[in-house]
């Protein structure tokens, strides 16, 4: 079977994954993954539709919990403390490890509203226009919508509210922002600004993100984890880990015959 280890030095490990198998009933989903999550860094989940990158991804924050028929067996760590253990707050979990989606979800409130919804949710008490402010500026959108913060978020262009969720999400002062595709309903224009963004907010935040752009994880990210579908005896797909490693050995030199054809285009 390919090399699915993890190269991320392990003092720097935010994230771990060790053994784990995703479950939808009786049906595996992702199996045996290991896998270290650097901090400050951006990470790429790349492969074929079905392989479980947005399902590992989910596992990260806990979403996969609202699905009746999820099941995790192995370990997932957040600096050491296993997240799936009895005694962790999956919504706790949620506060430190935000999610953007891959489409834009701004709620239907004003600007300013979505992003203080959070911050008075979790009880912050610091002054709330700052926290807009500064939200913003970090989203890069701030001077943009500075003299319209009462319109609806949903009166933004698409990417001004994918940029808006971003800022929401750093609203609750999280270590990991996890991105599901959040370019794939964006137009280049707006695809250029949250890669920029990316690049910026890696100094603050540890980013994963899943996308099927081969040139956007090159361009995006440090790290770079490759997945790929696999026919199980039962006839089934079961989606597992090839290769993972720096963003430029997976695309100039990678081990694996197979993450060679899919970053090249011969398959996927």
């Amino acid at each position: 079977m390919a090399s699915n280890t993890s190269t991320a030095n392990s003092t720097d490990t935010v994230l771990r994954t060790e053994n784990l198998n995703i479950y939808y009933g009786n049906f595996l989903a992702v199996r045996d993954v290991w896998l270290d999550i650097p901090k400050h860094k951006a990470t790429a989940f790349i492969g074929p539709s079905g392989c479980g990158k947005s399902t590992l991804l989910r596992c990260y924050n806990r979403l996969n919990d609202l699905i009746e028929s999820f099941r995790a067996e192995g370990k997932v760590y957040y600096y050491g403390k296993n997240l799936y253990a009895p005694d962790i707050d999956p919504v706790e979990v949620r506060r430190r490890i935000g999610m953007v989606f891959q489409r834009p979800n701004p709620f239907p409130k004003s600007i300013y509203d979505n992003i203080t919804f959070g911050a008075k949710i979790n009880g912050y008490k610091g002054n709330m226009d700052e926290l807009v402010e500064r939200s913003l500026r970090q989203a890069a959108l701030w001077d943009e919508v500075k003299d319209k913060l009462r319109q609806s978020g949903l009166s933004l262009s698409g990417g001004q509210q994918q940029r808006l969720c971003i800022a929401r999400a750093i609203a609750v002062q999280p270590e990991i922002i996890l991105m599901d595709e959040p370019c794939s309903a964006l137009d280049p224009i707006s695809t250029l600004r949250v890669e920029e963004l990316i690049h910026e907010l890696k100094e603050q935040y540890t980013i994963v993100i899943v996308t099927h752009n081969m040139q956007q994880a090159a361009r995006v990210s440090d790290m770079t984890a490759f997945f790929n579908v696999q026919t199980t005896e039962k006839g089934g797909r079961s989606g597992y880990l090839v290769e993972y490693d720096s963003t430029e050995v997976i695309f100039n030199n990678p081990k694996q015959a197979d993450t060679r054809d899919y970053v090249s285009g011969r398959f996927g």
